[in-house]
Formats: C-alpha cells, structure tokens, sequence
C-alpha cells in the first residue's frame, strides 16, 4: 500500500476493509451463494471480489452508506466482460434488506456450521473442536475475526519502557505497561510502527506480548553463548539480546540468504551487536555446545490469524504434518548443541497439537537425558486446556497471539556427545 497516497484515516479504513473481507470470506460467500443461487466458483473473479467488498461493507461495517457500497461495488464488477455486475447489483442490493437474517440464521454448534458462522476452513475448525474443545474452538474462531492486539517491546539496548512510553504518549498513541513482560507495552490506538522514527532508531520492535515471552522464558543471562535456530525476522533474537545487556555471543541461523540479510540489518537496527548471523540449516548438527538454545521452527502460523487474515486460507492440513516432521529434525538438532545442564525452548505461533506437544512428547520419549519445566506452576499465566507444564496463549482468553512454549533442561550429567536418538 502506497503510504503517501492516503491520509491515516483513509489507510486505516482501507486496511480495515481489506482485512475483513479476507477475514470474512466464507461467511461473505454463503451469502452470496445463498442470494446468488449459484457457487461463487462460476463467478468472474473480478465480480466475486467486489461481491466480497461491497457485502463486508453492507453486513460488517458500521457508518457506510448502503446506496455507496453497493455503488462502488457494482462500479468495481464491471471490471469484468460480460454482464456480471448486473449481477453485483442484484445480490448487493438484496443483501441491504436480507443479509442480517442470513447472518443471524446461521449457528455454531458443530464444527462445521462455526468454520461458515465465523469463517474458517473446516479443518480449523474441525481442529479446535478436538484440540480445545467446543467452547474454546467457538471462542477462538470468533476471536480471529477481531483485531489483533498493538503491542511493542521497548529495545532495551537502546531506551527504557518508561521512556518509549512517554515518547508514545507524546505522538498522541495511549499505552500501559505489559503485565506479563517487563519491556512490552500495550496500545491503545492504531500506531505505525514501522513508519514511526522510534522504529527507524531501533527504540522498538512491534511485537506481541505472547512473542515476548518466549525469550524471557529462555532466560539468557549477560555472557552466554546462545544459538537462536530459524532466527529471521529477528523479533526474537534481538529480544534476546538485549536481555543479555548485549554480552555475550548469539549464533542466529537462517536457511534463507535473502531473510538472513534482512536480519543482519534488524540486528544493526537494534544495536544487537553480538548476534551472528549464519546462513544455514537449522537441522544440521553443531560443533559447538551452547548454555541456551531457542528452537522457533516455521510452523502453520495458526495463532496469528487476526493479524495475519490470508493465512487461514493458504495453510493446508496436509501440510501440518510434514512441519511437524521438520519441527521434530529442527528440535534434535537444537537438543544436540546444548550442553549438558543448559535450557532450551521450544516455540512456536500455532495452535496445532501435531506441531507443539506432540512434538516435545515425542522427544522426550526419546531423550532421557531431557525433562521439561513446569511452566504453568513458574509463570501462572496461559494454562494449556489438556497438557501440564507448557503455556498455550489462546487469543480469545489472553488477548495476544497464539503461542504454544515448552522450557526443556538437559541433565547436568549427560553424555556432552551422546548422539541423538
């Protein structure tokens, strides 16, 4: 989006209809089918999505005329050959009169009729219902649709809480003290974060408070040597850093040569001058033995919907699997290079039992030399709804994304080269 052509206002509202009408798009879509009396399948492109924008307008959007967003809409169809916006018109203008009835038809009392109610493929659905159980799954799934929490971490590298408050304050951006991390900060109005000079100086990193937690869970201490596995966009490692005082020595590792520059330059940014960025495989095994490793592999993202609203449809079932069998590789090797007595994390942004405890229990059945920390009984915050001892944030109950974190330590008497299973 070309920040130079809008005014806050406008980007705020463009933002807020592109958003919702990815977010809403099952939903929007049984409307449509409903009114249409056709699959949106045999729909032009061009005439579905401005369908999807003139009925998120008409159903979800308070203040916007419906005479205007069925103008816009039918102005946007004619995009299309044929006469498709004549269709457009049709659905739109039935939609101002009949689409609060659809909406209010329709239930979630299966899986299946929450993921059209509130717009998820089945299989989330279908997921959360096992995983959470149904009150959670309904709760959780309402919950993507909202937005998501504005919240940054003061770079103590560079500045203090206390002071990046009171420069937020002074740009007319309200903001309280995070109760679960000493350096975040919650806002309380939309703020341009990576617009902002605060950010350009490396004063803070936009972050959720879930996110946050991790590397405080870590707990590196000034003088470690650290490996951060799957370290880019650098939230993490430059979270970690600054909890070091920046002492000590961090190996960030980035399969990906493009993401591992654009480390190096967040790193540079927040003066996180003891990272070192490596390009590699965060599987591969290590030389080297580390006092604290954080495993953070790529996983299925399902606990970043609300700000991410095109992930719920380009995440794939079939693909749970194969990062569950990339996450378990990721988490042997980061087991390998820890030395004996020293603490590693495991992390991740989903909420996918096949990619969060069914991992680290697969592991430690594996590993004797391994056991877990009883983080529910150490923090008292994110209990996990069915497994002790690890944190699930769940965005509906703790207003932050979803993150699953276990805190692994390794017997102090282990065998520093004992391979893995």
């Amino acid at each position: 989006m070309d920040r130079a052509a809008l005014d806050d206002r406008d980007r705020a509202f463009a933002t807020r209809l592109a958003y919702g009408t990815v977010q809403r798009r099952a939903t929007l879509d049984h409307v449509i089918v409903t009114l249409a009396t056709r699959p949106t399948r045999d729909l032009h492109p061009a005439v579905l999505a401005a369908l999807r924008l003139g009925l998120y307008q008409l159903l979800y959007l308070d203040g916007v005329a419906p005479h205007a967003a069925v103008g816009e809409a039918v102005e946007l169809a004619k995009e299309a050959p044929g006469r498709g916006h004549a269709l457009a018109n049709a659905v739109l203008r039935r939609a101002a009169k009949e689409g609060g009835a659809i909406l209010a038809s329709l239930s979630d009392d299966t899986a299946a009729a929450a993921a059209v109610r509130h717009s998820h493929p089945r299989w989330i659905a279908e997921l959360w219902w096992r995983a959470l159980g149904p009150d959670h799954a309904r709760a959780l799934l309402a919950a993507d649709n909202e937005p998501a929490e504005a919240a940054v971490r003061a770079n103590t590298l560079v500045t203090t809480r206390d002071r990046l408050c009171a420069a937020l304050r002074e740009r007319g951006v309200p903001c309280e003290p995070a109760a679960e991390v000493e350096d975040g900060l919650v806002l309380g109005a939309p703020f341009d974060a990576h617009g902002s000079e605060l950010f350009r100086d490396g004063a803070l990193m936009p972050q959720s408070r879930a996110a946050m937690l991790v590397s405080r869970v870590l707990d590196p201490q000034p003088g470690d040597d650290l490996l951060d596995l799957c370290a880019a966009p650098g939230a993490k490692t430059t979270h970690l850093a600054a909890l070091m005082n920046g002492a000590g020595r961090i190996v960030a590792v980035e399969r990906h040569a493009g993401r591992a520059a654009a480390l190096e330059r967040t790193c540079r940014r927040m003066q996180a001058t003891i990272v070192e960025v490596e390009v590699g495989d965060a599987a591969s095994s290590r030389e080297q033995a580390f006092d604290r490793v954080l495993v953070d592999p790529p996983c299925s993202g399902l606990g970043t919907l609300q700000s991410r609203p095109d992930r719920r449809w380009r995440a794939q079932p079939e693909s749970v699997a194969e990062l569950a069998q990339r996450q378990a590789a990721i988490l042997r090797a980061g087991a390998d290079a820890l030395r004996p007595g020293g603490t590693l994390v495991y992390s991740t942004c989903t909420i996918s039992p096949a990619e969060n405890e069914h991992v680290v229990e697969r592991f430690l059945s594996d590993r004797c030399d391994f056991s877990a920390d009883d983080l529910q009984a150490d923090l008292s915050l994110w209990e996990h709804p069915s497994v002790d001892r690890h944190l699930l944030a769940l965005p509906h109950r703790d207003l932050t994304d979803g993150f699953f974190i276990a805190r692994l330590r390794r017997d102090a008497a282990a065998d520093p080269n004992r391979p893995s299973a």
